[in-house]
């Protein structure tokens, strides 16, 4: 048995905070309803490119869960969802605040039907606070909460990030994460709880260090200036002279004795703490002499802690992720397989079906009730 198995989970959520959280919890053994618009659906089916007659991203996020194609608007969707409302464990929503309380699916009117519910609202700001309405996306969290300043490029401005942090780091995990807890404490008390993920709140935590420092000792971060944002020439990157990059995090002193050593840097440059930007110039240059491939030469078998910059497509051809299995799991539509999409979950909590597809729209309408005749 998969640690889930039994638990029955409503999803009224779209895109990707909800659908990757209940993914997580579908590949754990939650039986997963995915509630959805008629016709339409989760607006991501409609994304490029396609992986059979939804987008690749939507079957990559909603594999082995089911769904419901219904108008949550019309009078009579409360009285056909009730058996599901009845039997679900936990309701994952990712509406503004109000909005399931106008379409009478919030946390009091349900409750009061199920007390049993984990009733999980996912929103960028919180359920209460002055930008409870505001709109925003991933961009926005980060820049409100600060950690976008902290990412800068070349010119000091700050880059877009090439992952969506708020919605995964927090907003899908730390819903998990309380969904479980509130699982837990249901299984002590007999009941449920309503869950307020907040991703802007979650995001502080990825910025422990430039809090600590800045409320501590009054010490607030620069951006592209402290040791993990580009301020230290022990975590790097430096270009090689093949035009590919090497990233470097020799941190510890042994590490950077080793890299030193590695590289032939000049003792000059070695005490980076007397003039780090010096040793950041001499390290750079001593990075572009050499191809990558010639770096990684000489790096191997040394504790130097390098990495050539891989690209996506060289990342999911690398011998140790296949070598870990994280690939073996098969996403298939239409008598086409690819790899699913690798989940945080230890491979024994998952069951052995390693070959799932994602839900045609209301495929599993037949767990409503009949809607009544005119």
């Amino acid at each position: 048995m998969r640690p889930l198995d039994g638990i029955r989970v409503l999803d009224f959520t779209t895109l990707l905070p909800g659908p990757l959280a209940t993914l997580l919890l579908a590949e754990a053994g939650a039986e997963i309803i995915k509630i959805e618009r008629p016709e339409i659906g989760d607006e991501m089916r409609l994304y490029r490119p396609r992986f059979g007659a939804a987008s690749v991203n939507f079957a990559l996020l909603n594999r082995g869960k089911r769904s419901i194609a219904i108008d949550l608007k019309a009078p009579v969707a409360i009285a056909r969802l009730r058996p599901l409302i009845d039997s679900a464990d936990v309701i994952v929503e990712q509406f503004r605040p109000g909005v399931m309380e106008r379409l009478g699916l919030g946390w009091e009117q349900l409750s009061a039907l199920n007390p049993r519910l984990v009733y999980c609202a996912i929103t960028g700001y919180g359920q209460d606070g002055p930008k409870a309405q505001v709109a925003a996306h991933d961009l926005n969290y980060l820049a409100d909460t600060g950690l976008l300043s902290l990412a800068a490029g070349a010119n000091g401005a700050p880059v877009v990030p090439p992952a969506l942090i708020a919605d995964i780091g927090g907003g899908a995990y730390p819903a998990v994460i309380n969904i479980l807890l509130g699982l837990a404490q249901r299984n002590r008390t007999g009941k449920g709880c309503r869950l307020d993920v907040a991703m802007t709140d979650n995001l502080f935590t990825f910025e422990y260090w430039a809090i600590g420092n800045g409320l501590a000792v009054g010490e607030w971060p620069r951006p592209g200036g402290e040791l993990v944002t580009g301020g230290s020439p022990r975590y790097n990157i430096y270009a090689a002279a093949d035009g590919r990059y090497l990233a470097a995090a020799p941190l510890e002193d042994r590490f950077w004795s080793n890299f030193c050593d590695a590289i032939g840097l000049d003792p000059r440059f070695r005490d980076d703490a007397a003039d780090p930007e010096a040793s950041r110039g001499a390290v750079a240059e001593k990075i572009a002499a050499r191809t990558s491939k010639e770096w990684r030469t000489r790096f191997a078998g040394r504790d130097v802690c390098c990495a050539i910059v891989a690209s996506v497509e060289e990342a999911l051809a690398d011998p140790h992720f296949a070598a870990r299995g994280l690939f073996a799991r098969k996403l298939t539509a239409d008598g086409r397989s690819i790899p699913a999409l690798p989940v945080p979950i230890d491979p024994q909590l998952r069951g052995d079906k390693t070959e799932k597809s994602y839900p045609a729209l209301g495929e599993a309408n037949s767990m409503l009730t009949e809607e009544p005749s005119r």
